[in-house]
């Protein structure tokens, strides 16, 4: 009985197979729906729009405007009149015969973008007469738009994706956009959001009539994220009025959470420019630019010696290991000898004795020379163990090292050991005499700007700092938030001796430019030689300034640096930009007009035109 039963039953079971894969197929698979039936419908992404970026304070700093993209399926194309149709999109015939052949070349099935970037108007005209034309339709998208076109190199920009992009993320398909550099780039993934899928009903005459089987094929896009960044609108703003004329960089830190309240690189482009039909124009424009560099970020990229403010965490170390202390003191006779025959110089007057903090209002070069080599010499057995102890400070600070910060450039610096030097001298032919320059911030040392803001608001913080960061939130939450704490190898109760030190810097020293009524500001100046190759040969040319600071004293709020190419001394140009900076930030206005129109109205073009004249010239005039 159960034999005879047994053949019927696996008949039945194998029919219903066949039936609920057939009803898959025609009925609910819609992939396999939509190639059925191509010639009557049309699948089209839908790009949800690009998230929105703000300040700190939620002012607008980039939004979206809505363009069209053109796009072709060139197996559902039939034949036409493409003079009419080039005519109608606005492009030339030939043009229209190249976008079709490549759209062809790239896949018969698959879209195409013939004409992007097409406008409200312009989109109007043609969306009267494209159902005359088999195998084109209009894709909605969205463009960039900087209502204030500031902080460039930190948002970044977006562009068409490559063939390279689509094979290295399968997400994306021709004609999308995607983050290039900065902000765009490092947080595309919340910024794009997820694109869907919609599917339309096309009549006899290649209209679209409505959506398709009531839209039960559409897949839902998923929204993009609104980011709020760390960075103050109007302080930018105010920055970069300031480097206007100006080469070099600004990098503003809040201490106590690590969020980058400024970054400023100077010359700079307005980011509208690389947004439409110009862009890539635009771009090469910009790119092609090899004396100004205004897509290099002097504030992530760019490495200098750090000089003078160096001088405050060879101190620090010097505290730390105990080879001095607050009140240990040196002679300088407008510089010394540190070896036999080599002098170092210094403009200290002759016979003048320094302890730590009368150093530091000096900037003696004596002064710092001297405690480097007891570091160097006393603090480890040898120089190869006390340079290699010297160092390990120095990356407890961040130096030498990438800093982790949400943005995809940057450079690690450098802070040499004793392998460097036991390559370039031999293991045993240098010592701590050799290695001088290290001492003011010279030498093998080179750090970026965004490191020297960092170990400033190391000191700010007495001894820890927070990874810098540029996010702040997002619309849902869905990032990591960036809030790592370092500590620094030196305890905290050597830190008040150097403080005290950097605000007798502005009260009485090098940086009385810097002070502001009721502000306790502590700062350090910085004069740092500056060489570059003319015709073949090494020439020196008009050293950077540079400053270091934050405030108040107490409590602070800001810790910044502010580097200026060929400004000469640090209290020219450096010193009065941060304090202006400073001020704006913490009391919302400046009220030192007469420094503040010295420094929007001066200029260093004529400067940075000297090694390109062909002329003889002076520096550090």
């Amino acid at each position: 009985m159960i034999r005879k039963l047994l053949l019927p039953l696996i008949t039945l079971l194998t029919s219903l197979l066949f039936v609920s894969r057939l009803i898959s197929l025609q009925l609910i698979n819609s992939s396999y729906k939509s190639l059925s039936d191509n010639n009557a419908v049309i699948e089209s992404e839908i790009f949800p729009e690009r998230g929105y970026i703000y300040d700190r304070n939620n002012k607008l700093l980039v939004s979206n405007q809505p363009v069209y993209n053109l796009v072709a399926i060139p197996e559902n194309i039939s034949k036409f009149d493409t003079l009419q149709f080039a005519k109608i999109v606005n492009i030339s015939k030939s043009e229209l015969k190249n976008k079709l052949n490549a759209a062809k070349e790239f896949s018969m099935k698959l879209p195409f973008v013939i004409v992007d970037q097409i406008s409200k108007e312009e989109n109007a005209i043609i969306q009267e007469k494209i159902w005359k034309f088999r195998g084109f339709y209009l894709q909605k998208k969205s463009l960039r738009e900087y209502p204030n076109p500031i902080a460039s190199n930190v948002l970044g920009y977006v562009s068409e994706v490559n063939k390279n992009d689509m094979r290295k993320d399968s997400y994306y398909s021709l004609g999308e956009l995607i983050g290039r550099q900065g902000i765009e780039s490092y947080y595309e993934n919340l910024l794009r959001g997820v694109k869907g899928k919609k599917f339309f009903q096309k009549d006899r005459f290649n209209r679209i009539i409505g959506s398709y089987e009531k839209g039960v094929y559409d897949v839902p896009y998923k929204g993009a994220e609104n980011l709020i960044l760390t960075l103050d609108l109007e302080l930018q703003q105010y920055g970069e009025k300031l480097l206007k004329n100006k080469r070099g960089s600004i990098v503003a830190i809040e201490p106590e959470t690590g969020e980058v309240l400024s970054l400023v690189s100077a010359p700079s482009y307005d980011p509208n420019l690389l947004v439409g039909r110009m862009r890539s124009r635009n771009y090469r424009t910009l790119a092609s630019d090899s004396i100004s560099k205004p897509l290099f970020d002097r504030g992530l990229q760019a490495q200098y010696a750090p000089g003078s403010p160096f001088k405050t965490l060879n101190a620090l170390i010097a505290l730390q290991e105990g080879v001095i202390n607050s009140n240990t003191t040196y002679r300088c006779n407008h510089g010394h000898f540190y070896a036999k025959g080599m002098f170092m110089d210094c403009h200290c007057n002759n016979g003048t004795y320094n302890n730590l903090s009368s150093g530091l209002i000096r900037s003696c070069n004596t002064y710092f020379a001297n405690i480097y080599r007891k570091i160097i010499d006393e603090s480890g057995d040898g120089v190869t163990e006390g340079i290699n102890i010297w160092r390990n400070h120095l990356l407890s600070f961040g130096l030498g090292n990438y800093l982790g910060y949400d943005l995809p450039v940057g450079k690690k610096g450098f802070i040499p050991d004793a392998s460097y030097y036991d390559y370039w001298y031999k293991e045993g032919g240098w010592k701590s005499a050799t290695t001088i320059s290290n001492a003011i911030g010279q030498g093998e040392i080179l750090t970026t700007p965004i490191q020297i803001a960092n170990f400033t608001a190391t000191i700010a913080n007495r001894g820890f700092f927070i990874k810098p960061h540029f996010l702040k939130s997002a619309s849902n939450g869905d990032f990591e938030k960036i809030h790592e704490k370092k500590t620094t190898t030196i305890d905290s109760i050597h830190f008040e001796t150097v403080i005290d030190g950097m605000h007798k810097v502005v009260e009485i020293g090098t940086a009385k430019v810097a002070q502001i009524p009721g502000i306790k500001v502590c700062g350090k100046t910085g004069t740092i030689e500056n060489f570059m190759k003319i015709d073949g040969v090494k020439t020196q040319l008009t050293d950077h300034s540079m400053f270091i600071a934050f405030a108040p004293k107490e409590n602070p709020k800001i810790a910044l640096v502010v580097f200026i190419e060929n400004g000469y001394w640090g209290a020219r140009w450096a010193a009065p930009i941060a304090s202006l900076l400073i001020e704006k930030y913490l009391n919302g206005e400046v009220k030192r007009k007469w420094l503040e129109n010295r420094m929007l109205n001066g200029t260093l073009l004529a400067e940075y035109e000297k090694p390109f004249s062909g002329k003889p010239f002076l520096i550090n005039e």
